[in-house]
């Protein structure tokens, strides 16, 4: 009795299937080793070398804290900035001195053994995840910085001297915001004007469904009640400090369509209201007006906000309300606020209470 016959490619696929590696190792060229893993002078070297790159970049930290306090903005240097130079020189050479310390690190002194990853699925099983695990701790153990404290510690003292520029630039980003959002110069009596132009706004300059871009009357030369020429009261920084806050929108609705909470019932006429143009989430200016639904849309994040519904947010990031500003006519017949904003303006903080 003859025995079956197996096709060669069939005994081929067998061996396959039992192997455990997925291709063939192409093998690896014999271990080379570097002069710093043969020579311990030349590792000591190559370590003192590492240290002081780190301490370089610890000084230059230093540096540009004093570069910042005692050059001046308006000084040159080559015809360029002094106090740029300065600053993005000191700060460059930090972050220079550690990527070079670390690549110098790796290359000189880590662990340098060739090695073979077999690639699989991204599942990872209990086991899988004990093998990476102990992995880790292995590199760990080879980059050698628990036996070489000179790296380590220099290392440290580097990655911890870059905090000094970053709290130093703290500085420029202005004060706390404190209680600044809460008050406006919004005052009863002060009249809406157009941004931009300071035309004063009556009710009839107000068509249904539209939204116009307002300022208060203090940002710009109006005359007062008895005709004289009343200059702006703002300019330079304090001028834009207070716009920023103060800027709102006016929108006309009809009057059916508003469902204003029982405390503001009064704080319109005729359908006209008056928001806070500044977005309660980080503060962008909003002027989107979708007047088909009511809606006013910030551009940045796409917080939405129903001006038919006492601001309420209807979509996005936005954490509260959009701020409104209570109206009413004066005796010349033109819109003005009754009072400054009953809340904070602007973006939501958590000082805010």
């Amino acid at each position: 009795m003859t025995e079956p016959h197996v096709p060669e490619h069939r005994a081929a696929s067998d061996e396959v299937a039992v192997s455990d590696d997925p291709v063939p190792n192409p093998g690896l060229p014999e271990h080379l080793p570097r002069p710093t893993d043969v020579d311990e002078a030349l590792e000591r070297r190559a370590e003192r070398q590492v240290a002081s790159l780190f301490l370089l970049a610890g000084l230059m930290s230093v540096l540009f804290c004093i570069a910042y306090f005692s050059v001046g903005s308006q000084q040159t240097f080559l015809g360029y900035g002094a106090q740029n130079l300065a600053l993005g020189g000191t700060l460059g050479l930090a972050l220079l001195a550690i990527g070079v310390g670390a690549i110098q690190w790796a290359r000189k002194l880590m662990s340098d053994h060739e090695i073979v990853e077999i690639r699989h699925s991204a599942a990872s099983s209990p086991d899988d995840q004990k093998v990476a695990l102990d992995a880790l701790h292995e590199g760990t153990a080879e980059s050698g910085i628990g036996r070489r404290p000179l790296i380590r510690n220099s290392l440290l003292g580097a990655m911890a001297m870059l905090g000094l520029p970053a709290i130093v630039l703290f500085r420029d980003l202005g004060p706390l915001p404190g209680r600044a959002y809460y008050h406006t110069v919004w005052r009863r009596g002060v009249r809406i004007v157009v941004d931009v132009s300071g035309t004063p706004l009556r009710p009839e300059d107000l068509s249904m469904d539209t939204l116009v871009n307002a300022e208060p009357e203090l940002f710009f030369p109006h005359r007062d009640a008895s005709g004289n020429v009343v200059p702006a009261t703002y300019e330079g920084t304090a001028l834009q400090v207070e716009k920023a806050k103060a800027a709102v929108v006016v929108v006309r609705m009809p009057p059916e369509e508003i469902h204003a909470s029982p405390r503001r019932k009064s704080w319109g006429v005729d359908g006209i209201l008056c928001y806070s143009k500044i977005c309660t989430h980080v503060g962008c200016p909003i002027s989107l007006w979708e007047k088909q639904t009511r809606h006013l849309l910030c551009p940045c994040h796409q917080s939405t906000f129903d001006l038919a519904d006492n601001g309420k947010v209807l979509f996005g990031p936005a954490g509260r309300p959009l701020p409104q500003l209570p109206i009413m006519v004066d005796s010349a017949g033109y819109l003005v606020a009754q009072s400054d904003f009953h809340e904070p303006v602007g973006p939501s903080f958590w000082e805010r209470g």
